[in-house]
């Protein structure tokens, strides 16, 4: 379990509170999906959660962030990263530049933690299979689309089997295609008992594979919910969160009189169906065919 209580934060030097008494509770073998304006400190939250603040970005943080009964700040960051994995934003920053093709990024992290040489390299084939990555390994990660280096930093943390991994918006950069495969995998890991924390823009996807959501709005989490709740909520447009298509279009029609004003917002295209008396034949391009 996933447990930070009254948790703040300020860069160094800046005199600023980003987070402010954040208090979160995130259950093991979930996805749980953080959702919240530009701005609204989501990164800061996922390094916080991985670890790397304090470790790394300094700063000063109070509050505890106890992670499977052991509170991070109170751990060297090796010992953090054996525990969580961090996907960040940007997947050209993730690359460790240390090793010359994604065969050996790959294994880089596991070669730090010890792990025994033929483990390594069943583990990097595993993951390159699930991800449909394999003909990339002997490239170098820098001759890579930005698609592909996205790719090539989330099977780098999948690679290392933590029990907790946090993902940065891990499908910024990639295609439907590519978006619907890592859903399927994180919902596979899941399902072997990885607790899974997605900070992510798309709302449709949240809907389709989160447990719950947590919605970071002025410097804390200003709601918490099922999807369902969270993206049919009528602050969203206040929180800087985006509504499904299906629930923008309701609230349109509610708005001009069309549909009665007691009816639930759908979020999901089933709803929306009810919601509007479509029939089959009439149903409008998928959510995932939408980035």
């Amino acid at each position: 379990m996933i447990q930070l209580a009254d948790v703040s934060y300020a860069y160094p030097d800046s005199g600023r509170f980003v987070l402010e008494h954040v208090d979160l509770r995130i259950e093991p073998g979930t996805i749980t999906g953080v959702v919240g304006a530009s701005g609204a400190g989501k990164t800061t939250l996922a390094k916080i959660l991985s670890g790397f603040i304090p470790h790394v970005d300094g700063g000063q943080l109070s509050g505890s962030v106890v992670i499977g009964g052991r509170d991070l700040s109170g751990l060297p960051l090796a010992a953090c990263v054996s525990q969580v994995g961090l996907v960040i934003q940007n997947p050209f920053n993730q690359i460790s530049g240390a090793r010359y093709t994604v065969r050996g990024e790959l294994a880089f992290g596991m070669e730090n933690l010890g792990t025994p040489r033929d483990e390594m390299a069943s583990r990097v084939a595993e993951v390159a299979g699930l991800l449909r990555i394999t003909d990339l390994l002997d490239r170098s990660p820098y001759e890579l689309s930005g698609g592909q280096q996205q790719l090539v930093a989330i099977a780098s943390m999948l690679v290392l089997r933590t029990p907790v991994l946090v993902m940065d918006e891990p499908t910024s950069q990639l295609d439907p295609v590519g978006t619907r495969m890592v859903f399927g995998v994180l919902s596979r890991l899941r399902g072997a008992g990885t607790t899974i924390v997605v900070f992510e823009h798309k709302p449709e996807l949240l809907h389709a594979h989160a447990d719950r959501l947590h919605v970071l709005a002025g410097r804390r989490i200003a709601a918490s919910g099922s999807p369902g709740e969270i993206l049919s909520d009528p602050r969203t447009d206040q929180w800087g969160v985006s509504a499904t298509r299906y629930t923008r279009a309701a609230r349109l029609a509610r708005e001009q009189g069309l549909v009665p004003a007691e009816a639930p917002l759908p979020v999901s295209f089933e709803q929306a169906a009810a919601f509007f008396g479509w029939s089959a034949r009439t149903r409008p391009p998928s959510p995932e065919d939408a980035r």
